[in-house]
């Protein structure tokens, strides 16, 4: 019998993803959400919280509401809204701390521009969720002011005047600070492509959502089309100056700094977020100018970052032309949304197949099949890095839930 693709993705999106972090994923002692989740699906109750973490999984499961119609996917989102307002917003000075205790006192207070973005993003979805599921336009509101003050505050003090983009971090009362590095694996610099990218995946959903719950607002929602024009022109002229390889770290005149390494994930990645805000934004020279763009970062992400022998998709190449092959979890479901919109952009097979390769990838050997969910990293051989955790602040349903949704989506299924 002939696979069908997307009755798998269904079933892997409703069967596996969402319901696992719903049984997993919420401390119920202390509130919130495990910042580590072992292969076991044991929670670390001593772990540290970020709002990367709490962010995306507010935005998945309202999302998932929306998609699918269902209450307890919106629940979830209840629970992760009362906690991020609760223990991560900053009620004297405005944004999102970066990072709580257990117990949800600030561990890291500075404004990590990525972060803040993930809380746009996140609130913007809850708040349309909120008003197409339950009707509850005071709720709505309440959510979608809150992703707009977060906005007001990014366009006040991140955004820069005269060189354009956004600044990595700033101080909890946002001012110019020098400890800006996103993760162990970052740098310390003034800008970043991984930051800019995540604003303007932020802003696109901002601007779809607002006049879901304010379709008067409309002021404000053309402030938001302008910031976002001005992100996707960032992205055209700064961040792929060099080439359809995205670089990765730039001083504040978007001067490149620090390690010249590609990453595959974020060019694919980048490949879609930038096709659906030029659509969102509706403006033809934009989509002209950012369509052939898009798909030749997806034609070099097949033809450098995809191996179409097993399906995997790679995860970094570095200045030295030496690649990582591993196949990290947030890569394949990039992959997955890169590749299934590049062969809607083109109609070209070779996007198709290679969607369904890394599709098959995924549920033969990212998918945990013992105890659930997808492995953080698989070798190019597929054998697990069985040493990474399940999940937690950096792992959450956000990037696989979303290929299924948003290949669902794009197919028209009926749901």
């Amino acid at each position: 019998m002939e696979r069908n693709m997307f009755k798998e993705i269904k079933d892997e999106l409703t069967k596996d993803i969402l319901p696992y972090w719903q049984q997993f994923a919420k401390d119920k002692d202390n509130g919130g959400f495990y910042g580590a989740i072992s292969n076991a699906n044991k929670g670390n109750p001593k772990e540290w919280r970020g709002i990367v973490m709490v962010s995306r999984f507010l935005w998945t499961y309202s999302a998932a509401a929306r998609l699918l119609k269902k209450e307890s996917y919106l629940k979830m989102a209840d629970y992760a809204h009362k906690y991020m307002m609760k223990a991560f917003y900053d009620w004297q000075y405005g944004g999102m701390f970066w990072s709580v205790t257990p117990e949800g006192t600030p561990l890291v207070a500075r404004k990590q521009i990525y972060g803040d973005a993930f809380s746009i993003y996140a609130l913007s979805e809850y708040a349309a969720a909120v008003k197409e599921i339950r009707k509850d336009s005071l709720a709505a509101e309440t959510a979608m002011e809150q992703a707009l003050s977060v906005f007001d505050k990014l366009e006040k003090f991140a955004y820069d005047e005269v060189y354009g983009g956004y600044m990595e971090a700033l101080s909890r009362d946002w001012q110019p600070t020098e400890d800006t590095k996103l993760s162990d694996k970052d740098i310390d610099c003034a800008k970043s492509m991984n930051t800019n990218l995540h604003v303007m995946e932020a802003y696109t959903n901002l601007y779809r959502t607002l006049p879901v719950v304010f379709p008067e607002k409309k002021p404000e929602r053309r402030a938001v089309g302008r910031a976002l024009q001005n992100l996707v022109e960032v992205h055209l002229h700064k961040i792929l100056a060099n080439g359809y390889h995205l670089t990765l770290y730039f001083d504040k005149n978007w001067k490149p700094t620090g390690p010249r390494e590609i990453s595959y994930g974020h060019d694919i990645e980048a490949s879609w977020l930038l096709w659906e805000a030029a659509c969102e934004l509706k403006n033809l020279e934009l989509k002209k100018e950012v369509k052939p763009v898009a798909i030749k970062i997806a034609e070099l992400s097949l033809l450098e970052g995809f191996d179409p022998e097993t399906g995997g998709f790679e995860n970094t190449m570095d200045e030295n032309g030496v690649k990582d092959s591993t196949r990290i979890w947030w890569n394949q479901a990039e992959a997955l949304n890169g590749f299934y919109n590049a062969w809607q952009m083109t109609g070209d097979e070779e996007f198709r197949t290679a969607t369904e390769k890394v599709w098959n990838w995924i549920m033969t050997s990212q998918k945990n099949t013992e105890n659930g969910e997808w492995w953080w990293a698989v070798s190019a051989t597929g054998k697990p890095a069985k040493r990474e955790v399940k999940g937690g602040n950096w792992k959450t349903s956000y990037h696989n839930a979303r290929c299924c949704m948003e290949l669902l989506r794009r197919n028209g299924e009926e749901l």
